[in-house]
């Protein structure tokens, strides 16, 4: 690490980039925890397209357009999703699909993806009448794209000011004590790969992030740190920011991966090269590196100063270390699970970029194998997989501190 580099001040900027979101219509107000939705419809019509979302009580909503790729983001107050689960490949008129999700404390989120330019034509509760109950409608209109782009910065303009960032709280020192932060992929409006069985892997990367940690701990030798404890979406350069402020001596991504060949199974391990070791992996980092942009997040105004920052300062001897753990990690994860060939792989993970915290990212495996699925949906399978990860993260430590000493 560069002397005098100042981790705090460089996770509060960090912090402050992830959290800077475009909006319009005002705030989000404070969570309603009894609202719920309990169906959402969908309609094509002649000169627009139309969402219904049926709801138990009066809402406020804030509802504004992201272009590249094309979104109508809706933000209501925390709720309960009654509704059945949206189908992310959901096409009925201009809307190609549609995903929904706690975006942050007190907001949840619903992110259209739009085929072609839309305007607003109208957007509404409607109190309860003819048996209906309160019904939130949108109506979806098509748009040239230099009418959708100007609507775009006219919402940004009018929107409110940045989200605040609250204070980074550096953990107290423990004594002999290792920190390990876990990063549970995905989270909220972002559910990640959809399984076999139609699991999410957001579901599987907490329940196995939650398996980690209780093993780490209890060996008595380990601070175990979550980027997200529930289902609630955490930005990529968030979740770097909160390894960061935990002064995390290693950091773990959890992931599980969805591909169309249901016969692929197999678990990999990555660390961080700006040029990937296959095009697979290449692929797999793209995919996963679009995180913020599923959740509907504006990135128009994201410092680039912050990707430089990261990129430059991802110094040799921390990607060194990573490449150490990943190996031990293949090592002991081979002896419970199924691998792929190649199993330690390279590729641009955002999540992979703190310059100075070794960092690996673990796919668990394949949602779209069933053999595979119905193992990561096993608390006994991610048992075996959690056992074999604290053998490697002992080995690594065990190994890191010889090799000070020496």
């Amino acid at each position: 690490m560069a002397k005098g580099f100042n981790r705090a001040k460089w996770g509060l900027a960090l912090l402050a980039a992830a959290l800077c979101l475009g909006a319009a219509n005002g705030g989000v107000p404070a969570a309603q925890p009894e609202l719920r939705v309990t169906d959402v419809r969908l309609g094509k019509h002649p000169d627009m397209t139309r969402i219904v979302f049926d709801v138990t009580g009066r809402l406020d909503y804030r509802i504004f357009l992201l272009a590249d790729p094309y979104r109508v983001v809706v933000d209501m107050p925390e709720l309960a999703w009654d509704a059945p689960p949206p189908r992310q490949d959901h096409r009925v008129g201009v809307i190609e699909g549609y995903r929904t999700g706690l975006f942050t404390p007190g907001t949840w989120r619903v992110v259209l993806d739009v085929a072609a330019p839309v305007r607003i034509k109208q957007a509404q509760v409607i109190p309860p009448r003819e048996g209906h109950s309160y019904r939130l409608v949108v109506d979806l209109a098509p748009a040239t794209r230099e009418a959708f782009l100007a609507e775009v910065k006219r919402m940004a303009a009018a929107a409110p000011a940045p989200l605040a960032v609250a204070p980074l709280v550096r953990p107290e020192p423990r004594p002999g004590k290792k920190v390990v932060v876990l990063d549970p992929g995905h989270g909220g409006v972002d559910p990640g790969a959809q399984g076999r069985s139609g699991v999410y892997e957001k579901v599987i990367t907490l329940a196995m992030a939650r398996e980690l940690k209780r093993q780490l701990e209890a060996t008595g030798r380990y601070h175990v740190v979550l980027t997200r404890k529930r289902d609630i979406f955490i930005g990529l350069r968030q979740r770097i920011t909160l390894a960061r402020a935990a002064n995390a001596d290693l950091f773990i991504s959890l992931h599980a991966d969805s591909i169309e060949d249901p016969r692929v199974r197999g678990l990999s391990v990555y660390t961080l090269s700006e040029t990937a070791s296959d095009k697979e992996a290449a692929a797999l980092a793209a995919s996963e590196n679009k995180s913020d942009v599923i959740a509907g997040v504006d990135l128009t105004n994201a410092s680039p100063e912050v990707t430089n920052i990261l990129i430059d300062l991802a110094q040799r001897e921390t990607m060194n270390l990573s490449a150490n753990f990943a190996e031990f990690a293949v090592n002991d994860l081979s002896h419970k699970a199924k691998l792929l060939s190649r199993t330690h792989r390279f590729a641009g993970f955002a999540v992979l970029k703190a310059p100075d915290v070794p960092s690996v990212l673990v796919e668990l495996g394949y949602l779209s194998n069933a053999h595979e699925e119905r193992q990561l949906r096993s608390s006994a399978y991610r048992a075996r997989l959690a056992a074999a990860l604290v053998e490697s993260v002992d080995r690594y430590f065990t190994w890191k501190d010889a090799l000070s000493k020496s």
